[in-house]
């Protein structure tokens, strides 16, 4: 079965986020990410793929296609044998959680795919972005979760309003505040993180109740920031460590 002229258009269309929110659909590529996303509650729209590809447990085989139409639809520079477009889960009341995880602003999509990754890594279930935080459905994105979009909650909110309603204390990454290392961390809190050019935003760090820092140990001492992705991983890690 070849793909059609509206299919390739499309799919492509997607790329945007005008229009992944029109159809409230997104693409994602590869055997290691659509494995992931098939085996979870997302829809499937529809797969396309080069060769035999099917998931037994849930009885999904795919459109085969060949290698020149994967590349017409692909944003891979090697495009990667399969392709699965997917539904935008609706968005659903944020949890009461006990630890999350708030981005401001956050732009790159490879660290709002790390992001993701680290969260799912050390059990945060929740992650919370503002609205102008990189949406999370954008292809770049989808790719460096690597399947961990399925088992973190992301949902985009007036952040200030947000913080401003919860009764956690709410810690932001500072280059002035506390060594982590030395700060006495809960177990229940919200980490907020910043824009990766600006830091936290004047609106939200007048909220904020605590400010960490992550201590240089260079001898120079001249290195500007840690990337955020870098940081939130390093500040995750310590606060998951005070609960062991």
């Amino acid at each position: 079965m070849s793909l059609s002229k509206n299919n390739i258009k499309l799919i492509t269309s997607l790329q945007q986020k005008k229009y992944r929110q029109k159809h409230q659909l997104f693409v994602a590529e590869g055997v290691k990410v659509v494995s992931e996303l098939l085996s979870s509650s997302l829809e499937l729209e529809q797969l396309y793929a080069i060769e035999e590809f099917c998931i037994a447990e849930k009885n999904i085989s795919a459109t085969i296609i060949s290698e020149k139409e994967l590349k017409k639809i692909s944003t891979l520079k090697t495009p990667n044998k399969v392709l699965g477009v997917f539904r935008i889960p609706k968005e659903s009341a944020t949890d009461k959680s006990s630890f999350i995880v708030a981005l401001d602003g956050v732009n790159d999509p490879g660290n709002l795919g790390t992001i993701i990754r680290l969260c799912d890594w050390f059990g945060v279930s929740e992650l919370i972005c503002s609205k102008n935080t990189v949406d999370c459905y954008n292809q770049k994105v989808v790719q460096s979760t690597m399947g961990s979009l399925t088992r973190v909650k992301i949902t985009y909110v007036d952040l200030p309003e947000f913080l401003k309603q919860s009764s956690l204390p709410v810690y932001a990454a500072d280059m002035h505040g506390e060594n982590v290392y030395k700060a006495s961390l809960p177990k229940e809190a919200i980490l907020v993180m910043g824009n990766e050019a600006n830091g936290i935003s004047p609106e939200i760090a007048d909220i904020v109740s605590n400010n960490l820092t992550i201590p240089r140990f260079g001898n120079l001492q001249q290195t500007e920031s840690l990337n955020v992705a870098t940081a939130t991983g390093i500040l995750l890690s310590e606060f998951k460590r005070k609960l062991l």
